[in-house]
Parts: C-alpha cells; sequence; structure tokens
C-alpha cells in the first residue's frame, strides 16, 4: 500500500489513511499491509468511503470472519452482522431519548472494548457513517498499548498473570438494568480474559479491561475493582484520548485487543445518527493467546 497517504492522529494511536477504495476488493499485499497498519496505529480513518452493506460486509469478510451479533443471537438465535450505532431504524424514522432502545445503547458511553464478554473476542470493528448529528456523537479512543508502558516495571510484573471476568450482564445493568433479557443473559454468562495481552504482529503488550470487566480471578471484588479502575483511571485520562469526530464517509477500523473506546451522547430528539458496524471475530479465547 504504497500509495497511500498515512496521517498520523495522536502520539498514542490511530492514523487517517486516503488512497484505498474499501468498497472494491483488496489484493494480498494489500490486505498484509493494512493488517500490519492496525498493529501499529490500532485505529485507522478511511475518509470519504462510498459504502454500503454489501460492501461493507465484503470489506470485513476480506480481514477475517464476521463475528455475529449477540443481541439477535441471544434473544432469538438469528444470525445477523451488522449493529446499527444511532437512532435512524430502517423505515428512516427516529427513535428519541427515551425509547428502550436508545437508553441501551448509552451502555456504548462507558470505556468498552467490543465483545470482551465473549469466549472469543472481537478482533476489530469496522464502522461506516452515514449520517452524524449536528453536535455531539464523537467517539473518544485511548490506548492500552501505551496505557501499559506507562506502567512502572513492578505493577507490570504484578498485572502480567492476572486473569479478569468479563460480564455483559454487569456492565449493561449500570444503564439500563431490566433491559437485558432472560434469554440474551443466558447466552452470554461471564468468561475469563487475560488482563495483559501480547499483539503477535509485533509483540507489542497491553493491558486488556473496560467496562465489561468486573473482577479477578481469585480476588476479593473489592481489591479487584480497586486494581481494575486504578487501571482504567490511568488509560483513560483526557490528555490520552482520541476523539473521533464523525463524518457522512468515514468508514473506521479500530482493533479491540488494545484500545477502549466510548460514546460521547447526543441529543436523539434533536439529531438523527446512522452508523452501521460489523466485527471480526477473534482467532481463539485470550487464555490461549
Amino acid at each position: 500500500m504504497a500509495r497511500l497517504n498515512i496521517e498520523p492522529l495522536h502520539d498514542d494511536l490511530g492514523a487517517r489513511i486516503t488512497g484505498l477504495d474499501a468498497g472494491k476488493p483488496l489484493s494480498g499485499d494489500d490486505l498484509a499491509a493494512l493488517q500490519t497498519a492496525i498493529d501499529d496505529y490500532s485505529f485507522l480513518c478511511f475518509p470519504n468511503q462510498d459504502m454500503n452493506d454489501e460492501r461493507h460486509l465484503a470489506f470485513t469478510a476480506q480481514l477475517g470472519d464476521p463475528e455475529e451479533g449477540h443481541v439477535a443471537l441471544g434473544e432469538s438465535g438469528k444470525v445477523v452482522y451488522f449493529g446499527t450505532i444511532g437512532n435512524v431504524q430502517p423505515d428512516g424514522g427516529t427513535l428519541g431519548n427515551d425509547h428502550r432502545k436508545t437508553k441501551f445503547l448509552t451502555g456504548n458511553n462507558l470505556w468498552h472494548s467490543d465483545s470482551s464478554f465473549r469466549p472469543v473476542p472481537a478482533r476489530v470493528s469496522i464502522m461506516c457513517a452515514y449520517e452524524v448529528p449536528g453536535e455531539g456523537g464523537e467517539t473518544e479512543f485511548v490506548s492500552l498499548r501505551a496505557a501499559h508502558g506507562r506502567l512502572d516495571e513492578e505493577t507490570q510484573e504484578r498485572i502480567d498473570p492476572l486473569v479478569a471476568i468479563h460480564d455483559y450482564v454487569f456492565s449493561r445493568s449500570k444503564v439500563a438494568p431490566d433491559a437485558v433479557s432472560p434469554s440474551l443473559a443466558a447466552s452470554l454468562p461471564p468468561v475469563p480474559q487475560k488482563l495483559v495481552r501480547s499483539n503477535p504482529g509485533n509483540g507489542a503488550r497491553n493491558y486488556y479491561l473496560g467496562s465489561h470487566a468486573k473482577t479477578i480471578r481469585g480476588w476479593n471484588d473489592k481489591d479487584a475493582r480497586a486494581l481494575l479502575d486504578d487501571l482504567q483511571d490511568r488509560a483513560t485520562r483526557p490528555e490520552h484520548r482520541y476523539s473521533h469526530a464523525w463524518q457522512p464517509g468515514d468508514l473506521v477500523i479500530w482493533d479491540n485487543r488494545c484500545l477502549l473506546h466510548r460514546g460521547s451522547g447526543y441529543d436523539a430528539d434533536k439529531y438523527r445518527r446512522h452508523m452501521r458496524q460489523t466485527r471480526v471475530r477473534g482467532v481463539a479465547p485470550t487464555l490461549e493467546e
């Protein structure tokens, strides 16, 4: 991908990349270079892309196996690969601030890594923006790789062998206590995840947590929460954040293995927001990495 122009966005993560048409099949060399860019920058924004669901899913499949949406799978057994982020519905109408689905989506405003509550968590997420609000709606990102690098050696050694327990019901109950159906809850029991992961491509290490991380295996909950909250607070200080102001036509890839992200909120009574997301399944449980 020597023809591509790469513009770094933040000291810790991110690049804006031009020169790629994501709606067309990529060569083997381009795919390899794209994966290297994901490993190096963790967040890639490709502006001014002409996308639809068909092209979006085809692009996703070139990066790996698309991951089924957990809500539809858990509630009805239906396999769907897209999630809609925003308030625009298939019929073109919108949902306001007080609607149950809008409130449920405020869970995305907590710092999290997509699908960390699944036995094999997502590797990357791919978002296409079609309509964006006139005010608000940015997404913030932080690098847990950079955060790990800022830890002193003693803390790095202390957390290296630990295993966190990630729990979807725990995180969603913070914002919508009655929103998780019994069938969805049963389909997503708590799962163990390594607290420290390594990128297989370049060996870079990061810690791995977020709103789904409930406790640490073998610890009492009070001590576990103190450590998890401290690590997250260190990572998410304002100076470490990259805030992405979405534009229609943006296609963004982010690496869930080493980034946390969160929505900033917007007025769903006043604005329309329509974004479509897919995810690429991870390779194996983190405990096998």
